[in-house]
């Protein structure tokens, strides 16, 4: 285990422990893009606007579980840091017990309502069937996708984040297979690309478990871990629920705009389902270095080296820009290319509401990468409820935005893509008051 990130050079450790975070959330995009490619080429943009919206659903619900995980780790990285090994064991157990809980819940409850969510989304009627199959198939998936992030957050909070990528390029690769095999050989239909992600997910989430239990002994829950503790639960109970607040949040957020998108026909369907593939991978790596953030800064913060944490932030300002900057001019340039990729030259009209919609927000990547920066430097220092403030801020604003500009007559459509990065650069303002004005308490005044 030599993921310790308060020692050494720190952008250089920073870079080496962020790039398999990049690599692997990419890789985890490819689950829907796979499903995007076969779909929208082979059965056509009823099948990808299905698969579209139930894409913004499964993402919302994902959020749920990702953000639990994703507070656990914060917990993990600080306790790394101080060398707490037996706080350590019992966090994770508590944490697994707790989460895996919820999502079984989760799963009980999406699969009793399917129909309402359908209606909520307000699906056109011609797609509501291929909707609720395609829906009621990727819900099986919530328990590995519960499995998997909970063991990558552990690994990666102790340092280790490149065997999470292993197992995430195996399933991406099983997914394409399987999805070439149930759709265009076996021709089960949309039911075919649902079911190639979830056989998928299971692979790299049993995998990485098998992983962790042969080789992390030391990370191993053993009886004495096994013991309620009131202090940690509810330590690690703040850092999981609030960043899960913070996170479906967001993606709540994201869930309004895509029954407001809806609303506008399949041809603007297609088009969102697939443009939101290719900016979700622009920007994901970004999202992924604001996570290797948080955890250099978390795992200081438990150690108590605050010099390093003022002048890890600078650096990695930096590389935000210098990434942000590089994926917007390439998402600008080749935006129509990009969509043809995923749709057929003759869907001339979703082609261009694609690339609309991908040049207004490539425009403004800088504004999201700062963001994630924002999100995991205050779940880093036990702060996770202004992560909130900075989610509601962004999605408040795109939301309300969204649901204004498109009324109007002449703005239509393209309010809601330009309602996207205002609620981003909102969310930035907010973000730099809060650090001024707590930046001294937090990493002097502990």
């Amino acid at each position: 285990m030599n993921g310790n990130l308060t020692e050494g050079k720190i952008t250089t450790g920073l870079l080496k422990f962020a790039l398999p975070l990049m690599a692997g959330n990419v890789l985890q995009q490819f689950y829907n893009v796979a499903d995007t490619l076969v779909l929208g080429k082979f059965l056509g943009p009823d099948a990808l606007a299905a698969a579209g919206s139930s894409y913004s659903l499964m993402t919302f619900l994902s959020s749920i579980i990702i953000g639990l995980c994703m507070g656990s780790s914060a917990y993990f990285a600080m306790q790394f840091g101080k060398k707490d090994y037996e706080k350590l064991g019992n966090g994770i157990f508590l944490s697994f017990v707790l989460i895996g809980i919820l999502a079984l819940v989760l799963n009980i409850c999406v699969f009793l309502s399917t129909g309402w969510i359908i209606d909520i989304l307000q699906i056109p009627a011609e797609i509501k069937g291929m909707a609720r199959e395609y829906l009621l198939y990727i819900f099986a998936g919530i328990s590995a996708v519960f499995i998997y992030n909970f063991f990558a957050c552990l690994l990666r909070a102790v340092g280790n984040s490149f065997v999470p990528l292993l197992f995430l390029g195996v399933s991406v690769i099983l997914n394409i297979l399987l999805d070439i095999i149930f759709v265009m050989l076996f021709h089960w239909g949309i039911k075919g690309a649902a079911v190639a992600t979830v056989v998928s997910q299971f692979v790299s989430g049993t995998g990485i478990l098998v992983y962790y239990y042969l080789y992390f002994p030391v990370l191993h829950v053993t009886r004495k871990h096994m013991h309620w503790d009131a202090g940690i639960l509810k330590e690690i109970s703040k850092l999981s629920f609030l960043t899960c607040a913070q996170q479906s949040v967001m993606n709540f957020g994201i869930l309004m705009v895509q029954g407001l998108v809806n609303s506008f026909g399949t041809v603007v369907m297609a088009a969102f389902a697939a443009a939101v593939k290719i900016d979700t991978i622009a920007y994901m790596p970004v999202q992924d270095f604001g996570n290797a953030f948080s955890t250099f800064v978390a795992q200081n913060y438990g150690a108590g080296k605050k010099e390093r944490i003022l002048k890890g932030i600078k650096s990695s300002v930096i590389c935000v820009f210098i990434f942000c900057s590089i994926a917007s001019l390439l998402v600008c340039i080749f935006a129509e290319p990009l969509m043809c990729i995923f749709i057929n030259s003759s869907n001339i009209g979703v082609i261009r509401e694609g690339v609309r919609y991908l040049r207004t927000e490539a425009s403004f990547y800088f504004g999201i990468g700062l963001l994630f920066m924002f999100y995991g430097y205050y779940r880093a220092v036990g702060r996770p409820g202004i992560s909130v403030v900075l989610t509601i801020c962004s999605l408040g604003t795109r939301v309300v935005l969204a649901y204004i500009l498109s009324a109007i007559p002449s703005v239509g459509v393209s309010g809601i893509w330009a309602a996207i990065p205002a609620g981003w650069v909102l969310a930035d303002i907010t973000g730099k008051v809060y650090f001024l004005r707590l930046n001294k308490k937090v990493l002097v005044n502990r």
